[in-house]
């Protein structure tokens, strides 16, 4: 049973954290948020999660907390899952692909438990088997429709050397680039510019003073505006264009606010949103589970913030985003349609080098 979505971006993205956080302790709540290898206020995927989780509760008066993984691994993430139930948990929300394995281990040893997994669908460490129970709301997201129209309004309001600045090359940070890199070359061939793209995985979620200097060294080269697309990997972004009167497109969440004078614009997921549909649907009754959301422009999950304040662009236009977004939307144009579905490289550098249709306007220089 396939449930039709439709989810508001912009007003979640207005949210922030004026409710405050709940502190990761072991107080019995029954809403429960696993942070990934990301904390809680990293400004992007797990802060777009809690986000959801806050405006759901504060609405509805429902106990919640979120627990901190010991580390990086499947076991740690399953234990998180498990002290979560045993302190009253009845739904878990989980955000990022690490969390395939782990809820793929625990979805039938607690069947009367709702789990929501954003940004995957639960598999065995090899990815020999897929299974998604019904007590699973798998989320996924149309990242390479979000990374276009960030692409695309960068180089429609004159910006000609662009730099993508990901994180580690999973398949969502994957899709994001091929999109920014496909709505570049699209605008680009509109325009018959001349656009240079550089391009680049840190292989990290951090920000660190590497990725700082890196950014740094883009700007005094040349580039106008870095797509920082990684988590806290923008935050080392933002740095380097404050200090360099660069400017940055912020990824998952609109960003505006963690950096005015440099953020024009951010390729954002529903994350919010859809994280309030699926506890609404947990507690009005009308969980399904057990199926896959699929969310793009045609649901209104992707996009970029049109809110005044968060609209940088000079002459590219709302009412100019609003028509190509609405292209999107009812398939009339199709963002990587040369790409076959689930496209994820074994070598990252194929990402932007391996499709033709990708370099037909743009110059792009992969740096490993």
């Amino acid at each position: 049973m396939k449930k039709s979505l439709s989810f508001s971006l912009v007003g979640l993205a207005t949210l922030g954290l004026a409710a405050g956080l709940s502190s990761c302790g072991t107080q019995k709540a029954e809403i429960a948020l696993i942070t990934d290898i990301g904390d809680i206020d990293d400004k992007s995927f797990n802060q777009g999660a809690w986000e959801g989780v806050k405006a759901y509760t504060a609405e509805h008066s429902v106990s919640h907390q979120y627990y901190r993984p010991s580390e990086k691994s499947t076991t740690a993430y399953v234990d998180a899952i498990e002290l979560a139930i045993s302190n009253g948990a009845k739904v878990v929300v989980t955000p990022g692909y690490l969390f395939e394995e782990p809820i793929f281990l625990v979805q039938d040893q607690y069947p009367d438990v709702h789990f929501v997994l954003l940004d995957g669908e639960p598999h065995n460490a090899d990815y020999t088997e897929y299974k998604t129970g019904t007590n699973v709301q798998p989320i996924l997201y149309a990242e390479e429709q979000a990374g276009f129209l960030a692409g695309y309004g960068a180089v429609k309001d004159g910006y000609t050397k662009l730099g993508f600045m990901g994180g580690m090359a999973v398949p969502a940070v994957v899709r994001y680039g091929l999109g920014f890199a496909a709505g570049a070359n699209e605008a680009a061939e509109e325009m018959s510019k001349s656009v240079e793209l550089t391009y680049h995985y840190t292989g990290d979620f951090k920000a660190t003073p590497e990725v700082k200097a890196l950014s740094k060294t883009w700007y005094q080269s040349g580039t106008e505006v870095i797509f920082a697309c990684g988590g806290s990997v923008g935050q080392s972004v933002m740095l380097a264009a404050v200090e360099e009167s660069g400017k940055v497109i912020g990824v998952d969440v609109d960003q505006y606010n963690d950096s005015p004078t440099t953020v024009i614009t951010s390729a954002m997921k529903g994350l919010g949103a859809s994280v309030i549909e699926a506890l609404t649907a947990h507690y009005d009754g009308t969980w399904v589970g057990g199926e896959t959301w699929n969310l793009d422009a045609s649901k209104d999950g992707v996009g970029l913030p049109t809110a005044e304040a968060s609209w940088g662009f000079n002459t590219w236009t709302l009412a100019e985003y609003q028509a190509i977004y609405g292209e999107i939307a009812d398939g009339t144009l199709v963002p990587l349609s040369m790409i076959v579905e689930n496209y994820m490289p074994t070598d990252p550098k194929d990402a932007v080098t391996g499709t033709d249709a990708l370099l037909d306007n743009i110059a792009v220089t992969y740096i490993a």
